[in-house]
């Protein structure tokens, strides 16, 4: 947007603190709209109350509201009374934004949570791109506002006529998803909620059949390491080529990003893939989902540590800790799991209430990819009972403040360690459980060789 750089211009207009100046249609009128952007709130309700038609007193040559100006300077005393007088949310300026899309784009989330229970509009396009409110918060890296949308998008009726996962997916007049525009803009926190909520990780910009970029291709123009890992990790598709015909590998070289291009070559390891097509992993409670995708995390960071072993390039360091948090040496047998013997029992299967580590669970899960023209995943079994997996929980830990008559805390039960160690071990019988506690990797998620491991002993059964 041109600005004035809110230097007093002819007709005594002033800037509206986006860059535009405001409308000289008289003096009060020009107060209303510098006592809102400046944040004035007695100065502007005594303005209204006096002069209630400045309601509608817009910007000179943008046409933006009172109700633009204060959504996009963080005015929400000022925009709250706005919308108490009964001024529409869903003014449009002159580009047809509404107050939504500008506090969206200058990341103002109680200024957004005020105008969706206003009931703003959260399907409204402008008409420069095209895009609607949830391509300026992807776009601009707000996070929060963007999960604010997509929340109110789940229970808005208009949201609801055209289907939650058709508006995560919606595109602009370029043809961009809010998923193109995060990958794009190097926006990794907003590209982790969008395919959580169900963007397409390998939506094509292009329209009518024709080749165009993916969100991956975006992150590797951008250089995005962490994008780049989110992408791949929620099954975005190395060899897919945009409308020249590159796949994000030849874009990568192409813009000397060396570590990304190293992670998207097509002859190094795959990296383990988000199970989200199975049912219970959508289910999944956010302390067991965060314990999960921990494993995943750290399972594809060794991937990522052994394809860059020996080249020019190495990987920042991570902002969290690759190492198991407890001392395993100091660890109860009792507490290991009975599958790779290297990590404590996280997760608990339910109903038969068989448990295993984060990383052994998510090997399970992970073994196979979603078949293309179902785009489902056959659900994985229990290695100890043979049952299907139909919910995973966080293993409750049992622990005590009492003391003996001794004198000696009692800290935690080891009772129920051993009824858990003997329930793995001899509940199912033990054949099952042999099968897969030969194979000591399947604790260590490095690449695809524990993968195909457990896929290969499922098959055997």
């Amino acid at each position: 947007m041109m600005g004035d750089g809110g230097k007093k211009r002819r007709g005594g207009s002033h800037c509206d603190g986006m860059g535009q100046r405001l409308s000289c249609g008289g003096e009060q009128g020009q107060g209303l709209l510098t006592a809102v952007q400046q944040g004035h709130l007695q100065i502007a309700t005594a303005l209204l109350d006096s002069h209630p038609s400045l309601l509608h007193q817009t910007s000179l040559y943008h046409r933006h509201s009172p109700l633009h100006i204060a959504a996009a300077n963080a005015r929400i005393q000022i925009l709250s009374s706005l919308l108490h007088r009964s001024l529409p949310p869903d003014l449009l300026n002159r580009h047809n934004q509404t107050p939504l899309m500008l506090a969206a784009m200058h990341g103002n989330i109680a200024c957004v949570q005020k105008l969706l229970q206003a009931g703003a509009n959260v399907l409204m396009f402008d008409t420069i791109y095209g895009r609607t409110c949830l391509h300026y918060a992807a776009y601009h890296g707000h996070s929060s506002c963007l999960q604010a949308i997509l929340s109110a998008a789940q229970s808005s009726p208009v949201a609801a006529s055209w289907g939650f996962a058709r508006f995560v997916n919606i595109r602009d007049g370029k043809g961009a998803t809010p998923l193109h525009l995060a990958a794009r803009r190097r926006r990794s926190e907003c590209l982790h909620i969008l395919l959580d909520s169900g963007a397409l990780v390998s939506a094509s910009t292009a329209t009518y059949g024709s080749p165009g970029s993916t969100p991956l291709h975006l992150a590797a123009q951008g250089g995005s390491l962490d994008c780049i890992r989110e992408l791949l990790a929620w099954g975005a598709d190395r060899l897919q080529r945009d409308a020249s015909g590159r796949i994000p590998y030849m874009l990568a070289l192409k813009h000397k990003h060396g570590a990304c291009a190293s992670l998207l070559d097509p002859t190094s390891a795959e990296p383990l893939v988000w199970p989200s097509p199975l049912k219970f992993i959508s289910e999944l409670n956010p302390e067991a989902k965060a314990l999960l995708e921990q494993a995943l995390m750290d399972a594809n960071r060794q991937r990522e540590k052994n394809i860059l072993k020996g080249s020019a390039h190495s990987l920042p360091s991570p902002s969290h800790s690759n190492e198991v948090v407890e001392d395993v040496s100091e660890v109860s047998e009792s507490e290991l799991c009975c599958i790779c013997f290297e990590q404590v029992c996280s997760i608990e299967v339910q109903n038969c209430g068989h448990q295993m580590c984060a990383q052994c669970t998510l090997a399970l899960c992970c073994h196979n990819k979603p078949n293309p023209a179902t785009a489902c995943l056959t659900p994985p079994v229990c290695p100890f009972c043979r049952s299907t997996i139909t919910r995973l929980v966080v293993v409750k830990t049992e622990c005590h403040d009492e003391t003996d008559q001794d004198g000696v805390d009692i800290n935690c039960s080891k009772l129920s360690k051993s009824s858990r160690k003997l329930r793995n071990l001899n509940d199912s019988g033990s054949s099952s459980f042999k099968g897969l506690a030969s194979v000591s990797s399947l604790g260590k998620l490095g690449g695809r060789s524990s993968g195909r491991i457990a896929a290969e002993w499922v098959d055997k059964q």
